[in-house]
């Protein structure tokens, strides 16, 4: 999920494991921990030339249950070395310190997992992404709540029992809106699977995620063996189904069999893409899995990537959002929560 969640949660987990010894340090250290994965942001543009390359390093190794294990043991130990000197020596252990970048690291990928984005969990023995597409990326409803606990328990002593009853409110809150959206999920799929049938629509498969912010608004994709088909659905809709369904061609000006780089966008976007020719060096990829702002035009997916020929290669321009501002994309979204 988005940075300020994954600090807020990494803050949890510090206060969980060494609030009572180190107070606030703990929530700070344990911030710096559910951080320390999406650093693979700018580790991959260290060790990649290739902007496709960096990109399609993000939550890889860094996201997998064995970087947590490892830099669990090398922060803590890192850690615990500089903490433990002066008035400080012995009042924490090094196991103290571990745990708490355990649990920090750990729980940033487990979340990710929920995003539609996915993450792969079990690099580097396999490059299988888990994403469950319950959740967005961005979703103020599980982290404004969250964040106000935390923020609130900061102001009290770290032997006050009422930093406990914070935390706990914190983690239930988060927790319930979680298991909502899985619920809500369970739901949407299977209006999305009744609005297939009714439109006459027969899908080899299909993929369901909630629009950006929120968890009302969601947007559907079905694939059979020439098109695709798009549509969304609010939950205040009048009517319990997906019915703007739009066709979206299997555009493919460029072949995996061509550029190894199109065989690992498309994994990376679980096949559901588009590839359309600008000019004669230039490629718009779309990946299908996010909503596109316009259902009758293909192009504007939010998540489109300008390809470019880079010697027997292919390489990307800078993403840039397909809104104009985020009041644009907020106001739009809000009219189409709304329900029609």
């Amino acid at each position: 999920m988005d940075s300020l969640t994954q600090i807020v949660l990494g803050a949890a987990c510090g206060e969980a494991v060494l609030g009572k010894k180190t107070g606030n340090k703990a929530l700070l250290f344990g911030a710096v921990g559910g951080t320390i994965p999406d650093l693979d942001v700018l580790v991959g543009s260290w060790l990649y030339g290739n902007e496709i390359d960096a990109m399609l390093f993000h939550r890889g190794f860094m996201h997998s249950i064995v970087f947590t294990v490892l830099a669990a043991f090398l922060f803590g130990w890192l850690v615990y070395k500089a903490y433990n000197t002066g008035v400080r020596i012995n009042t924490t252990t090094q196991k103290d310190w571990i745990s708490l970048f355990f649990w920090s690291l750990f729980t940033h990928p487990i979340l990710d997992c929920f995003t539609p984005y996915g993450t792969q969990l079990f690099a580097p023995f396999s490059n299988y992404r888990v994403a469950l597409n319950n959740i967005a990326v961005a979703d103020p409803a599980y982290t404004l709540p969250f964040l106000i606990c935390i923020i609130v328990l900061m102001f009290f002593k770290r032997t006050s029992t009422k930093r406990k009853l914070w935390l706990k409110l914190g983690l239930g809150i988060s927790s319930i809106y979680m298991l909502f959206t899985l619920g809500n999920k369970l739901y949407v799929d299977s209006i999305f699977r009744k609005s297939l049938k009714e439109s006459n629509i027969t899908a080899t498969r299909f993929s369901t995620q909630p629009a950006i912010f929120n968890n009302v608004l969601w947007y559907a994709i079905a694939e059979n063996s020439t098109a695709y088909y798009v549509a969304d659905y609010s939950l205040f809709d009048t009517k319990n189904r997906f019915l703007n369904f739009r066709e979206v061609p299997k555009q493919r000006d460029l072949k995996p069999s061509v550029y190894k780089d199109i065989e690992d966008l498309a994994w990376f976007s679980n096949q559901y893409y588009s590839i359309y020719k600008l000019n004669k060096n230039e490629y718009l990829y779309n990946d299908l899995r996010y909503p596109l702002l316009d259902l009758d035009n293909p192009n504007t997916s939010v998540f489109s990537l300008t390809l470019y020929k880079d010697g027997n290669r292919l390489n990307m321009k800078p993403f840039k959002p397909k809104f104009d501002s985020l009041n644009d994309i907020i106001s739009q979204l809000w009219e189409r929560i709304k329900g029609i």
